[in-house]
């Protein structure tokens, strides 16, 4: 994973997504967000999120009838125009029925049930798929989720340092009493410690998914301890 550029300081990764998906973001925050956002999988995968929720909204909100006496006053209105004032439509169209659009109010409260939720570990998988989201135990500073979708995982990474020297990171998986077998998922982390990686395979029958810190180009059995233990029992 390629590093990207230092957000200013005191910003943690990920907080402007919900305001940017809202329109509140300006200037020159909205341009710092976009240049982050193209080169960090954690902000998109929360955009990507906070955006379903908010092109739903709409669909969710009953149309609802025009009063009567609102189209009358509109009508009166435009009869009591000049002739010279009035547009060449002769005839104005009101529309029978008109779509109550939730507020910015409503919607923001939404976006924020949404981080509330996928921060206690519970999400939503595509395709009626159930997301199990596993809070793995890290060695050191930073933390560190396994998602799980139809026996498939990502492991998202926050505040994690990079590996030592020219290191990087491997991913393994542990059945039962068995080494570790290896895997060709290999990740490093950006600046501010922020990293995903697929998990490849299915991880049926899996125990435990490891990571530790490894040569460039992994290698066959682990040479460091864990630095992350995922366990799925």
């Amino acid at each position: 994973m390629t590093r990207r550029e230092r957000m200013p300081e005191n910003r943690d990764c990920g907080m402007d997504a919900a305001a940017y998906v809202l329109g509140a973001l300006e200037g020159d925050e909205l341009e710092a967000f976009r240049t982050h956002l193209a080169t960090c999988v954690v902000c998109r995968d929360e955009v990507s999120a906070f955006q379903e929720v908010v092109d739903t909204l709409p669909l969710l909100a009953p149309p609802q009838p025009v009063p009567r006496a609102l189209k009358r006053r509109v009508m009166a209105e435009v009869r009591s125009q000049p002739q010279a004032d009035r547009p060449r439509t002769r005839r104005l169209r009101v529309p029978r029925m008109l779509t109550v659009l939730p507020s910015p109010a409503l919607i923001a409260s939404v976006v924020v049930l949404v981080a509330v939720v996928a921060i206690g570990a519970v999400a939503l998988g595509s395709g009626g798929s159930a997301t199990h989201v596993y809070s793995a135990s890290v060695t050191g500073p930073g933390s560190a989720q396994l998602r799980v979708t139809s026996g498939r995982g990502e492991l998202v990474v926050r505040g994690m340092p990079a590996p030592p020297g020219n290191d990087i990171y491997q991913v393994w998986l542990k059945r039962g009493s068995q080494p570790p077998s290896p895997t060709t998922a290999l990740f490093s982390v950006t600046s501010v410690g922020s990293g995903a990686v697929d998990v490849p395979g299915s991880l049926h029958g899996v125990g435990e998914v490891l990571v530790t810190p490894e040569p460039p180009g992994g290698s066959p059995a682990p040479t460091h301890a864990p630095v992350i233990v995922a366990r799925l029992t």
